[in-house]
C-alpha cells in the first residue's frame, strides 16, 4: 500500500498516480483516523492470516471479481460513493487506487496491488480506479450476505453517513 494526497491539476488521465510534487505521503496511522485499515498479507501465509482477520471481524461471506480494460469505464473517478456496510477488498492479483475523503474532504489516493487488504468504514466517500495495467482481481469480503449498494454523493442525510461523520468527531 501507498498511500498519499490526490492531486486533481496533474493533467494525467484517471489511471495516473496524481501525485503532487514533491509528494505528500499518508501514513497507516492517518488513515486509521478517518477508520480505514490496511493489512499487507505475505505471499507464504497470507490465506491464513486472512481467515484469522476474517473471524476476528466476523466476516462470513466472499466474492471474488476482476475488472479490465472494458470494465474501467464504468469505474471512472467521477463515481464518488460511499456503503452502508463496510468495503473490504482483498486485491488476489493486479493492481489499482481506491481514493477515499479525509476529514477536510479533500481525496486521499491509496495505491494497492496483489497482498493488500484494506476496510473502508460504512459511510465514507470513496471511489476506485484501475491503474495503468488495466486489471485487478480482488476478494471482496462481507459480514452477512453478500451485497454491494452504492449510494451516490450527494448523500451527507444518509444515516450511515452520519454516523460515520459523527464517529470522526467523537476520535478527535
Amino acid at each position: 500500500m501507498h498511500a498519499y494526497y490526490y492531486n486533481e491539476h496533474t493533467g494525467e488521465d484517471k489511471c495516473g498516480a496524481h501525485q503532487f510534487t514533491p509528494p505528500r505521503p499518508v501514513t497507516a496511522e492517518q488513515l486509521g483516523r478517518i477508520g480505514v485499515l490496511y493489512w499487507r498479507l505475505n505471499e507464504s501465509d497470507r490465506m491464513a492470516k486472512l481467515e484469522a482477520i476474517c473471524k476476528e471481524r466476523d466476516y462470513k461471506n466472499r466474492d471474488e471479481v476482476r475488472a479490465a480494460v472494458v470494465e474501467a469505464v464504468a469505474n471512472l473517478l467521477v463515481h464518488r460513493h460511499l456503503h452502508e456496510d463496510e468495503e473490504i477488498r482483498f486485491i488476489l492479483d493486479g493492481s489499482g487506487y481506491f481514493d477515499v475523503r479525509d476529514n477536510n474532504d479533500e481525496w486521499i489516493r491509496i495505491f494497492m496491488e496483489r497482498g493488500d487488504l484494506i476496510v473502508l468504514p460504512a459511510g465514507i466517500y470513496h471511489r476506485f480506479a484501475l491503474d495503468e495495467h488495466q486489471y485487478v482481481h480482488t476478494m471482496r469480503l462481507f459480514k452477512d450476505e453478500p451485497k454491494w449498494a452504492a449510494v451516490y454523493r450527494p448523500a451527507d442525510d444518509n444515516p450511515c453517513r452520519v454516523a460515520y461523520v459523527q464517529s470522526l468527531s467523537a476520535a478527535s
